[in-house]
């Protein structure tokens, strides 16, 4: 029962997806990330089932591909673009540490974090009209590796903050379990791979993701001294792009 209030508590935390209410005790939170990845399996589902809708009633290709970038933002709630904006913003000010992880924390949005999002969104939708129709349920196994590799990076990244929500969470967190399960959702997102997509698919969503996690280590260590939510928002939205065209390359070849 436990672990079944830990699913709830991550669907109900990182979707808008309707879940029962449930107490937030030290023991489920500690397993809340191991389930994080299940959010994404669901949005891999529903996504399924969007194409096959669009399919049967014929709708027409601009719709199909506006509506495949909107289906993420509107199962998280928009959490993770939440994270991207606020990290936008840092990254383009160019100033000192503080100064980034000061703008981390204002509510206000500025005209980079704007103009990047608009850029965003136009990139994912054009990566996602070249993604082959027929290797759909790949762009599911996309929404798992990066929640898993943004989880991975909640308990093994050094924090920014010491009372941050990444670092509460971190404290919080089982960490052995949540790396074994973390380590289980990326061998079988990659077994998966191999066999539906096909080696191709899965050697270049392996090799992008190990030069992602590692550019998000470099950035989120020598730009603001750790990472933080927004950080890991900002990896996970950055991460479905630049895997989803990976893996639309691979799958053309």
């Amino acid at each position: 029962m436990e672990l079944l209030g830990s699913l709830v508590i991550a669907f109900s935390m990182y979707s808008r997806i309707p879940m029962p209410q449930v107490r937030w005790t030290e023991e489920r939170m500690g397993h809340v990330i191991c389930f994080f990845p299940l959010v994404g399996l669901v949005m891999g589902v529903l996504l399924y089932g969007f194409e096959k809708a669009v399919q049967a009633l014929g709708l027409g290709p601009v719709f199909y591909c506006a509506g495949g970038t909107v289906l993420p933002l509107l199962v998280t709630g928009g959490i993770h673009m939440d994270g991207f904006i606020d990290v936008a913003d840092a990254r383009a000010s160019f100033g000192e540490r503080e100064k980034k992880l000061e703008i981390l924390k204002d509510p206000h949005t500025g005209a980079f974090a704007v103009i990047r999002t608009g850029g965003y969104l136009l990139l994912y939708m054009a990566v996602f009209s070249e993604f082959p129709r027929t290797k759909m349920p790949v762009m599911g196994a996309v929404y798992i590796l990066t929640r898993a590799m943004s989880g991975l990076s909640v308990v093994a990244f050094p924090k920014a903050r010491k009372d941050g929500l990444a670092a509460s969470f971190s404290d919080r967190a089982k960490k052995r379990a949540v790396l074994l399960s973390m380590a289980g959702y990326t061998a079988a997102v990659f077994i998966f791979l191999t066999g539906y997509g096909g080696w191709r698919v899965a050697a270049a969503v392996a090799v992008t993701a190990a030069l992602l996690i590692w550019r998000y280590y470099r950035i989120a260590v020598k730009e603001f001294g750790g990472m933080t939510g927004d950080l890991a928002g900002w990896f996970l939205q950055t991460g479905e792009l630049v895997l989803m065209a990976a893996a639309a390359a691979a799958a053309r070849i």
